[in-house]
C-alpha cells in the first residue's frame, strides 16, 4: 500500500548513485562538478532539444561555471551512424564526459557514445556476446550522468545500449559494465506534460520489463522482488500518470517502476522484447507501445510454465480474480483503457514481414530469457496472432 505521508524526495545507492524526487535536475551542475565533469556533452534527442528544460539545464551549467555543448542528431532508435556522429562531436569538442538526458534513446545513444570515447575498435566488436565486453579499454570509457524524461526503458539504470546496425537492420546490445551511468536525477517534474500516449505505451514497456523478468525461468530472487513491486507501482500509478499528465505523485511512482524494470530485467526478458525489437527495426514501431501490444499473446503462449507465478501476482496486485486469467483480463483492460492499440497491424507491421520477424525474433538476445524454448514456428504463429488479434 502506497503511504500518503511519504517523502518523495530520496538519495538512493542502487544500483548507482541516484538522486530521486521533484526539482533535482536544479543538481545537475553539483553533480557533474563532484563527478569532474567540467566540459559535458549533452546528449538528447531532436524533439526535446528545443524544449525549455534542456535550455533551462545548460544554463544551470554555464552558470556555474561549466562549459557544456549539445548534441541531438538521434533517430526515435538510434543507429550506429548516430553515435558515430556524437563520437566526433565528443571528440571534436574534448569534452570530458556525458550528460544523456531524455528518452531511451538519448540515454542509450549517450552511453554507447561515451563508451566509444576512448575505443579503437568499432561499436560492433562489443555487442553483448560471449566476452566481447572485455576487449573494451575500460579506460577509455567517459562518465555518464543519465537524466531520464519518460518512465518507461529504465535505461538510466542499465550497463548496455540498444542500438541499431542499420546494417542489417537489427538491434544490437552494445555491453559493458561501466556503461552503468555514475549517477542518475530522477526528477518526476521532468516527466510531466508528456503526451498521454507517450505516458501510456513507455508505462507499458516498464510493465513488460518486470513481467517478463518476472516470469523468466533465470533464478535471481533479488530482481524476482523488485520486478513484483514495480508492477504493484504500474498498476496503482499507470492509468493515473495517463489521465492526469501533471499529477506529480503519479509520475514519480511510475518513474520509480520504470527504474526496478530496468533492475529486474539483469534476470532476462523474453519473446515480447525479442518481438519488439524487429519490429521497431523493420517497421519503425515505438518499442513500448509494441511490448504493449504483443503483451497478451506472449502470456498466452508461456502459460504452462508461469502460471503459477502470474496466479501469485495476481494475488499481490489484489485483483478481483487472482488468477492467471484474471492477470490477463487486468492486461486487456488496462491497454483499453488507456489506449493501446490491440494488434500489430494496427501499428503497422504486416504479414508478409512474418518469416523475417520471426527468424530476427528467434535470434534476439531476448529470447533466451522467454520461459518457454522458441522457434522459428512458434514466432511465426505469435506474430500471425498479434496482427490478428487472436487471442484464443
Amino acid at each position: 500500500m502506497d503511504d500518503p505521508y511519504i517523502s518523495l524526495q530520496a538519495a538512493w545507492s542502487y544500483p548507482t548513485a541516484t538522486r530521486f524526487g521533484a526539482g533535482r535536475i536544479k543538481e545537475l551542475a553539483a553533480v557533474c562538478t563532484a563527478h569532474g565533469l567540467r566540459h559535458p556533452l549533452l546528449v538528447t534527442d531532436p524533439g526535446l532539444a528545443g524544449h525549455e528544460m534542456i535550455a533551462a539545464a545548460l544554463n544551470d551549467l554555464e552558470e556555474a561555471g561549466l562549459s557544456p555543448a549539445l548534441f541531438a542528431d538521434i533517430q526515435g532508435n538510434p543507429v550506429g551512424a548516430n553515435v558515430e556522429a556524437g563520437l566526433a562531436a565528443y571528440r571534436a569538442g574534448r569534452h570530458d564526459g556525458v550528460i544523456a538526458f531524455g528518452g531511451g534513446s538519448a540515454l542509450d545513444a549517450g552511453k554507447a557514445i561515451a563508451f566509444m570515447s576512448g575505443q579503437t575498435r568499432p561499436l560492433w566488436d562489443f555487442e553483448d556476446r560471449e566476452d566481447w565486453w572485455t576487449r573494451a579499454d575500460a579506460a577509455g570509457i567517459a562518465p555518464v550522468i543519465a537524466v531520464p524524461t519518460t518512465a518507461g526503458t529504465g535505461s538510466e539504470m542499465g550497463r548496455a545500449a540498444v542500438i541499431t546496425d542499420e546494417r542489417d537492420h537489427t538491434k544490437k546490445i552494445i555491453f559493458h559494465p561501466k556503461m552503468l551511468p555514475v549517477e542518475v536525477i530522477c526528477d518526476p517534474q521532468l516527466t510531466c506534460g508528456l503526451p498521454a500516449t507517450i505516458t501510456a505505451a513507455t508505462g507499458m514497456d516498464a510493465l513488460s520489463h518486470s513481467l517478463e523478468a518476472y516470469s523468466s525461468r533465470i533464478w535471481h530472487p533479488m530482481s524476482q522482488g523488485i520486478a513484483l513491486e514495480a508492477m504493484r507501482l504500474v498498476h496503482r500509478w499507470l492509468p493515473e500518470a495517463v489521465k492526469d499528465g501533471e499529477n506529480v505523485a503519479a509520475r514519480a511512482r511510475m518513474m520509480a517502476a520504470s527504474s526496478m524494470g530496468a533492475v529486474a530485467f539483469q534476470k532476462g526478458l523474453g519473446a515480447m522484447h525479442a518481438m519488439s525489437h524487429p519490429c521497431s527495426s523493420l517497421c519503425g514501431t515505438h518499442h513500448g507501445l509494441t511490448n504493449a501490444v504483443v503483451m497478451p499473446y506472449v502470456l498466452l503462449h508461456n502459460r504452462r510454465a508461469i502460471a503459477y507465478k502470474i496466479d501469485a501476482l495476481a494475488r499481490y496486485l489484489d485483483l478481483p480474480r487472482q488468477d492467471f486469467a484474471g492477470f490477463l483480463d487486468w492486461v486487456v483492460e488496462l491497454r483499453q483503457k488507456i489506449g493501446i492499440p490491440a494488434t500489430l497491424a494496427e501499428i503497422g507491421v504486416t504479414s508478409d514481414l512474418i518469416p523475417r520477424l520471426a527468424a530476427m525474433a528467434l535470434e534476439d538476445p531476448s529470447n533466451g530469457g522467454n520461459p518457454v524454448e522458441m522457434d522459428q514456428g512458434a514466432y511465426e504463429t505469435l506474430f500471425q496472432k498479434a496482427i490478428e488479434g487472436d487471442l484464443s
